[in-house]
């Protein structure tokens, strides 16, 4: 129990740093950018209702939920404004960045989803469901990526 309280912890801190990374993203975002903005907007909203559904299912087994970000999630962070700093925010940078936290976020439901426990089906359901609503966004990012590195 204590092992499934703590992956889904990990979910909802990854889910944090989505939103903490988007809302960074769509501040370096320029005028012209308003698709990316929309669509991360999209994504901030979804990871916040993600964090709340895995916060529900801690609180259910009788434990507290995480309400910070990881430690990943910092350095993805720290990473993110040193990067951004030196290169000047373009359009590429930023999808560089959200694609990079993308990989991350599937890493840890992909960890999640392997570890050695014993699911209940309702709840390996939503983490699956939730991976792949995500993995919709990380292609996304990414072909809006290679799409922007392909006009340079």
């Amino acid at each position: 129990m204590e092992k499934i309280v703590s992956l889904l912890n990990d979910l909802i801190r990854i889910n944090h740093d989505r939103v903490v990374g988007y809302e960074k993203a769509v501040e370096e975002l320029k005028d012209g950018d308003a698709d990316l903005k929309t669509l991360f907007q999209r994504y901030i909203t979804e990871s916040r209702q993600y964090a709340q559904e895995l916060t529900q299912e801690v609180s259910r087994l009788g434990a507290d939920a995480a309400d910070g970000t990881t430690n990943s999630g910092k350095i993805y962070r720290v990473w993110m404004d040193l990067k951004s700093a030196i290169t000047g925010k373009d359009r590429k940078t930023i999808l560089d960045n959200c694609e990079f936290g993308e990989d991350a976020a599937q890493k840890a439901y992909d960890l999640a989803l392997n570890a050695d426990v014993d699911w209940e089906p309702s709840l390996r359901d939503l983490i699956v469901r939730q991976k792949a609503t995500l993995k919709t966004g990380h292609d996304e990012v990414k072909r809006l990526r290679d799409l922007q590195a392909a006009h340079k």
